[in-house]
């Protein structure tokens, strides 16, 4: 049976097709002629009706039907009696496109910028002052000996494994260095977890919502995804414990410090019942805390820390959101026969990170508190100045001020996100609706999306004025009805 892509699929993988210049059907006909040439749409493949995907874009239906005909006098479409338009079978099959299947929308236009769209899919974390200064000082003190090194250390340079020893021990975490293995990111940690503990069918459950970009690296994979909700304390333990006997997954996924998308703090008490379900289930649990920002006056240890024995825990954790995003370090933390393996997963990916990096990693974690306060009161000004916006030019908006991290989840009364989110691109605002961040089918989370609020604060400010004006267009027009994806004869 030929492929059918789903609107609200179709709409995610067209990302910021509307931005650029141009008749507004030429750049629709231009995005998805791309989504051909690259292999995201195959031939063969049934696209949405033009009814259809002009409710889902927010265009008219003479937009589609014009950018369809376009394609098809191009050789790009075709259209068959009883069968809808499809992408035309004669073209010659391509390579993947690269993206994992069903992948969300997250990390598409991170390699299509458009310096007129202002985007909230990816965090900003700007370098603070510390960053520069432990660059300098490595420069100046550390890089003969550096120069010097004549092998990759795969599993990290000895000098930061022992750093990050002495952090969880700050945090009253036990740790040996061989339990430690350095990456290059979290997000590479958490894909050598994957890699690990995954198979195609593996079942792993995740909050919901949960991070899209994780979600991918488990998809990718194979597995599949069972989300557990959340409550004030974190993931409810009680759907924990029923998908742990229903469905004896691979692996428990979850974000204690701090919970992204919606900044939740998860509970000492949780995290511990947590860890006892791991060991007396033999369940592993990663815990993922590389979403810092604003960080609560008391943080609990991390999850690992209040395991008992037997528990298999892996601990995930960088710099990129407490000093630069441009840092791409991180590390794992896991019991020693678990890093070894994952050691060898490293070496498979990219034999070790940048000895460069790892030198300037050992100096901020040695002062690893003082940036974090650093960071947490500087996303703190721009949270009050971020809430004090919206309350003033949108203040039917919904959302609760998040214990940690750098990001609103926004709740949009009445209205669902995908559609704003194509009014927004209108105003040039890209957004990443809520449902991009859940593994549930049902939609759920679809009046949310989530709001950074990591900007400067002139671009806070043109954020919110662009919102304000997109809110005001949907709210003249009302919502839009959801129609069922069907074949049009």
């Amino acid at each position: 049976m030929d492929p059918v892509r789903r609107t609200d699929e179709l709409v995610d993988v067209l990302g910021a097709w509307s931005t650029g210049s141009g008749a507004l059907y030429r750049r629709l006909a231009g995005s998805l002629r791309g989504l051909v040439d690259q292999g995201t749409l195959v031939p063969g493949e049934r696209l949405p009706s033009e009814r259809n995907l002009a409710v889902a874009l927010r265009i008219s239906r003479t937009t589609v039907v014009s950018a369809y005909d376009h394609l098809r006098d191009e050789g790009v479409l075709e259209s068959r009696q009883g069968s809808g338009t499809r992408v035309c079978s004669t073209r010659a099959p391509v390579r993947s496109d690269g993206w994992s299947a069903n992948g969300n929308p997250m990390y598409r236009n991170l390699l299509h910028t458009d310096d007129s769209v202002i985007s909230t899919a990816c965090l900003r974390t700007p370098a603070l002052s510390g960053v520069e200064r432990a660059i300098r000082e490595v420069v100046a003190e550390d890089l003969p000996a550096l120069m010097a090194e004549g092998t990759y250390h795969p599993r990290g340079l000895p000098a930061l494994r022992e750093a990050i020893t002495h952090f969880y021990e700050r945090q009253g975490l036990p740790t040996h260095p061989d339990q430690i293995v350095v990456t290059t990111g979290a997000h590479q940690a958490v894909a050598l977890v994957a890699q690990l503990y995954l198979r195609p069918g593996s079942p792993v459950v995740a909050e919901d919502p949960s991070f899209a970009g994780c979600l991918d690296l488990f998809r990718d994979r194979g597995a599949e995804i069972h989300p557990v909700p959340l409550d004030a304390q974190g993931i409810d333990a009680n759907g924990v414990r029923r998908a742990i006997s229903e469905l004896h997954p691979h692996l428990i996924y979850v974000m204690p410090s701090y919970h992204n998308p919606t900044g939740t703090l998860m509970s000492a008490a949780r995290r511990r019942e947590l860890g006892e379900l791991s060991a007396r289930h033999g369940v592993p649990v990663l815990e993922d805390s590389a979403y810092t920002g604003i960080r609560a006056e008391e943080e609990p240890p991390p999850l690992a820390a209040h395991a008992p024995r037997g528990a298999e825990v892996v601990t995930v954790d960088s710099l990129s959101k407490v000093g630069w995003a441009g840092l791409r370090l991180g590390w794992l933390r896991a019991p020693a026969e678990m890093a070894l393996r994952l050691s060898r997963r490293k070496v498979l990916a990219d034999l070790a990170s940048p000895l460069l990096d790892q030198a300037v990693a050992v100096r901020l974690l040695n002062g690893y508190d003082q940036l974090a306060r650093h960071r947490s009161a500087e996303l703190r000004e721009a949270l009050e100045h971020m809430e004090q916006l919206l309350r003033r030019d949108l203040p039917d908006w919904e959302w609760r001020t998040p214990q940690g991290g750098a990001a609103l989840w926004i709740r949009l009364p009445g209205a669902s996100a995908r559609a704003f989110a194509q009014v927004a691109l209108c105003h040039d605002v890209e957004l990443v609706p809520g449902s991009a961040m859940s593994a549930t089918t049902d939609g759920s989370h679809g009046e949310y999306f989530r709001l950074p609020f990591a900007f400067d604060r002139a671009t806070r400010e043109e954020l919110v004025w662009r919102l304000a004006r997109a809110w005001r267009e949907l709210d003249r027009h009302g919502p839009v009805e959801s129609h069922p994806d069907v074949l049009v004869v």
